[in-house]
């Protein structure tokens, strides 16, 4: 049987001490371990698909063109493609492959490529638009195609197949992605997927290192996400005037309204956010000198009001990128370069733009797609030294929340949906929320017939921190002393550090709140592991259970519903079961129970 010699492992191929960037700590000639360990699974089997699942801010660029390096320098490819989503982020990667010798032409559009050039930085909208003249490059030489964040060539049925075309022939192609996962069933090119044994195909990633992991490694930052409630009120398109707090349940469309109304910039909640995130901000310079904040806004209308309320609340001009072109991707990179403080952006800076000084974030927008967030929250994880952390500000919305305590799952493209009956699809409703995101504002959607939906007003209260799947602190007035107990946790911690100071901060507050008369508590002074916020669903799981509960124990008593529910609320306290909290449910629940089994 006769064997194949392969080249040796990366190590044997000298690469500029310069780079990358950000190695790890003191090593800055060497790949991370991840890197490596990546690196060498690829060499030993020399596929001709590799898909690598890591974090955002790991290092996917650093091992990807250490990898393109390799495979020049070992003549296994001649040139290197490489597929971005945005017109900057091809851009920054060809000021990245500079940096290892590596040269691609970000203007590419069409003819021969120039001889000083490796290759080229495309977008998939580019490879969309002209299929055959990438082709015909990757059949002329052998090619390395880099797809960045591959999960958007299922972004439209167009971009996925114009990638097959133009890619299928390649020598090398290296899929790349933080966020694999994708709401629709659209196939990724050339990602394997593979059957569970619930029958569910999902994509199977060659290296994975997730954020778990890099957490564990110190290569990324702890997330430290600080949740603000409030009172709110608007119209709605029938005219009716609503009003609600946000993190009560409510239905899809209540929490969808309650949520554009706490980021109407004309109300109260914006500007309590908005100066806290600040203050923060302040507390986190002085660990971090350079640190830097963001707003990811939903508009442009939305993100020049955030601006206008930040000059207001800092005394100077934040940074604002309206759109995904030339210009601003230049204030991208100046605001990378500089020490300002704040960015404000509409939502297409959320994914892959590299500023590693963001370290303070305000999520003020209505999307709540998992892959979003995940790309969102990514901008800030970013780790330069040890012991730095990030904070992110958002609103109290059931699903926001669930991905903050999920931060470390991980997850996978499912090719196939369960079609249970009465089994909701977690992403069903993403799709239609990106499309939405992505609407023109003069896209006529058929609304313009009925009234206007209003935000009438909003006022915020710090509601909870939550952190490495835990959730601390009670409710606090904005500006007050609990609240700027949490505003001013250092920027600079171990992780270790930052859970023992949250538990610290938690038990100082709770018996601040016991000295105080019961008079003056005016807000729920609970802790939040006993405040949950639940979606209208799980509310009305707990109504169903409890009226089936309460159904068992008439048939054992031989009492009517309305005695047993009464007693119940004489019992436990509360409002009838229509206006209980779930916490109420529950405690009813119990007690049922517990009547029942000494009846038995």
């Amino acid at each position: 049987m006769t064997t194949t010699s392969r080249p040796s492992p990366a190590s044997s191929h000298h690469l500029s001490p310069a780079f990358p960037g950000r190695a790890p700590w003191g090593t800055a000639n060497k790949l991370r371990a991840w890197q490596q360990a990546a690196m060498d699974k690829y060499i030993q089997e020399q596929p001709r698909d590799f898909l690598a699942v890591a974090t955002p801010g790991a290092g996917k660029t650093t091992f990807a063109l250490t990898l393109a390096s390799w495979l020049l320098h070992h003549h296994i490819v001649q040139q290197v493609t490489v597929v971005a989503p945005t017109e900057h982020l091809k851009k920054q990667w060809a000021e990245a492959a500079a940096r290892v010798g590596i040269r691609l032409d970000p203007e590419y559009s069409a003819g021969p490529l120039g001889r000083e050039y490796h290759g080229v930085a495309v977008t998939y909208a580019g490879v969309g638009v002209r299929p055959m003249l990438h082709r015909n490059r990757v059949e002329q030489r052998k090619t390395l195609v880099i797809l960045d964040e591959i999960h958007h060539a299922g972004d439209t049925k167009s971009w996925g197949e114009a990638c097959l075309e133009a890619f299928e022939p390649a020598t090398r192609r290296l899929a790349l992605t933080g966020t694999p996962f994708r709401s629709d069933t659209n196939p990724i090119p050339f990602v394997r997927y593979e059957e569970g044994a619930d029958g569910i195909r999902r994509s199977a990633a060659d290296y994975t290192y997730g954020y778990g992991s890099a957490l564990a490694d110190g290569v990324v930052r702890p997330v430290i996400f600080l949740s603000y409630s409030g009172n709110m009120r608007w119209r709605t398109k029938s005219g009716d005037e609503v009003s609600a707090k946000l993190g009560e349940p409510m239905t899809k469309d209540a929490i969808s309204q309650a949520w554009r109304t706490a980021l109407d910039p004309r109300g109260e909640w914006m500007p309590a956010v908005l100066r806290a995130a600040d203050q923060r901000l302040t507390e986190v310079r002085k660990g971090i000198p350079d640190a830097g904040a963001l707003v990811i806004a939903s508009d442009q209308d939305s993100a020049r009001a955030y601006a206008k309320l930040l000059r207001e609340i800092t005394g100077s001009s934040p940074t604002v990128v309206l759109s995904d072109d030339t210009g601003a991707s230049k204030k991208i990179e100046e605001f990378s370069r500089n020490d300002d403080r704040w960015m404000v952006a509409v939502r297409m800076v959320s994914e892959g733009v590299d500023v590693p000084r963001l370290a303070v974030g305000v999520y003020a927008t209505t999307i709540s797609t998992p892959l979003f967030f995940a790309q969102a929250v990514g901008r800030f994880v970013r780790s330069r030294k040890r012991g730095e952390t990030a904070s992110v500000f958002l609103p109290t919305i059931p699903d926001l929340l669930s991905f903050a305590n999920e931060m470390e799952a991980e997850r996978d493209h499912a090719l196939d949906k369960p079609q249970k009956e009465g089994e909701e699809d977690p992403y069903a409703e993403s799709e239609k929320e990106m499309e939405e995101a992505n609407k023109q504002q003069d896209e006529n959607t058929g609304e313009q017939d009925m009234l206007p939906f209003e935000a009438l007003e909003s006022d915020a209260v710090f509601d909870r921190v939550l952190y490495d799947g835990a959730e601390f602190g009670m409710q606090a007035h904005p500006g007050s002393e609990e609240e700027l107990d949490y505003l001013g946790i250092p920027g600079l911690l171990e992780p270790e550090q930052v859970q023992l100071l949250l538990q610290k901060r938690q038990a100082r507050q709770i018996a601040h709140s016991r000295r105080k008369p019961a008079d003056q508590a005016d807000l729920l002074e609970l802790p939040a592991d006993r405040r949950p916020v639940v979606t209208h669903k799980e509310l009305m799981e707990l109504r169903r259970q409890l009226n089936s509960l309460v159904g068992a124990y008439v048939h054992q008593s031989g009492k009517p519903h309305g005695v047993v529910h009464n007693e119940l609320r004489r019992v436990c306290g509360g409002p009838p079961t229509a206006e209980a909290t779930a916490g109420q449910l529950r405690q009813r629940i119990a007690k049922v129970q517990e009547w029942a089994t000494r009846m038995r």
